[in-house]
């Protein structure tokens, strides 16, 4: 009797101790490539709450959005939290299957103030309803296969000048190479209607509900669309076809017009043989666009909220998971004041244990006659050629006292970063601080390290 009494309290102790390491399961539904986003995030996570399992459920594009839009209608494998494209947004949350995360417990717009006004308020129903978060931008941008430019003999500045330029540049690739400059006319007047809107207006009303299809922009974008249909420039290839991937895989098409988001979709899918080929520049015209974004939102039939209010602020709201998810899928993160501390350490504050820069290719050979010194008193290193003209230069004391002079500038460490974030359509005005200004380069998400 005593072994059976002792035998059943271990079994309770075994199950009470099973009870207490059970993990909570967060599920999350994402699409591809911002199911790439999640996956960085996970580990990260982790760290802070080890008591979750987040299982991740990933579909296509269009399957994803359709597996969620009956999900919402039926109330049936709903997720925890759901990863939607900016396209969606505001349709499911005037289906009013999305929690408002306004209103309590969520009170979501104390934390508004930390990203691009435009991705919050596109987070927002007309009622006023807030249905999802923005987890990242896309500042529309040209990408462009340099290799297949340089054989054309055909510049960055041939494609960014103007429209007219594009245009001509278009041609002499199809001349020489008989590679189409574009997939599909289409893209030019996408890009241009998704430029220079004004501040509440999207691209079919303006914020009173006019139409707008008779205005300026929409002229503007057909008429060159035509063109360049006419200049027979485009592939006639539609976006997110077989073709059109087959075509960056191939080189037969030499650019796209998009969001800055497709740097990651070039690297990770469409084309990552292409890896190294790639670059990213400007808007032809100096145009301006957004194209495109993702959120976070939570339905209403959601069974862990509480959860999963938890998970969409940090996926939303944490420096190191924006830039994991930068590093993963090159989508660009929306702005917050965490984001404004620069990534270039000012001159002066460079850390004592900080390695010297590589030397890079095409840098001026070091002169051995300035060459630094070993540290001097304080840990802080001389320069043998400042203590040598210090009687000239007035600076020897401080020299030889281990201070670095005025006027002397520490070497600047390895900026990995730059170059790494283009203007991508956007003026460096609007650029958020977190970012270096933007300068043209390579874009190493599509185009490799």
């Amino acid at each position: 009797m005593k072994f059976v009494t002792r035998l059943g309290l271990a079994a309770t102790l075994g199950l009470a101790s099973l009870a207490l390491h059970a993990q909570t399961v967060l599920t999350v539904s994402a699409f591809k490539d911002l199911d790439r986003s999640v996956q960085a995030a996970i580990p990260l996570f982790k760290k802070a709450r080890p008591d979750v399992e987040v299982k991740l459920i990933s579909l296509g594009y269009g399957d994803h959005h359709n597996a969620m839009t009956t999900a919402l209608a039926t109330g049936a494998n709903l997720p925890d939290v759901m990863g939607l494209e900016i396209g969606f947004v505001a349709k499911f949350a005037e289906g009013g299957g999305l929690e408002d995360l306004a209103k309590p417990p969520y009170n979501a717009n104390a934390l508004t103030d930390r990203f691009f006004k435009f991705a919050a308020a596109q987070g927002t129903s007309r009622g006023g309803v807030r249905a999802a978060l923005p987890a990242d931008i896309g500042p529309g941008a040209l990408f462009y296969r340099k290799d297949l430019m340089d054989k054309a003999g055909i510049t960055e500045a041939d494609l960014t000048k103007s429209w007219d330029s594009f245009i001509d540049a278009g041609q002499k690739l199809k001349a020489k190479s008989g590679t189409y400059l574009i997939p599909h006319a289409a893209a030019i007047k996408d890009i241009i209607l998704r430029s220079g809107l004004k501040d509440g207006e999207g691209i079919y009303f303006d914020e009173k509900g006019t139409v707008l299809v008779e205005s300026p922009r929409f002229v503007t974008a057909f008429e060159t669309a035509k063109r360049a249909r006419a200049a027979g420039i485009d592939a006639k290839i539609g976006a997110w076809s077989n073709e059109w991937s087959e075509g960056f895989r191939r080189g037969t098409v030499a650019t796209e017009m998009m969001g800055a988001w497709l740097a990651g979709h070039l690297k990770n899918w469409i084309a990552p043989d292409t890896r190294g080929n790639w670059r990213s520049a400007s808007l032809p015209g100096g145009v301006n666009a957004s194209w495109g974004g993702s959120y976070y939102a939570i339905p209403k039939g959601a069974k862990n909220k509480a959860l999963a209010w938890e998970f969409v602020k940090f996926m939303t709201t944490s420096r190191e998971v924006q830039i994991a998810a930068f590093r993963e899928t090159r989508r660009l993160p929306r702005a917050d004041r965490s984001h404004q501390r620069p990534l270039r350490r000012p001159a002066g504050r460079i850390p004592r244990q900080h390695p010297r820069p590589p030397a890079v290719e095409g840098d001026r050979p070091e002169d051995p006659r300035r060459r630094r010194g070993p540290p001097g008193p304080g840990g802080r290193r001389s320069d043998h050629r400042r203590v040598r003209q210090g009687a000239r230069t007035g600076q020897g004391r401080e020299a030889r006292a281990g201070r670095r002079p005025q006027g002397h500038r520490a070497p600047h460490p390895p900026l990995r970063w730059r170059g790494s974030i283009h203007s991508a359509g956007h003026a460096s005005s609007s650029c958020p601080p977190f970012f270096p200004q933007p300068r043209r380069g390579r874009f190493p998400a599509a185009g490799g390290a």
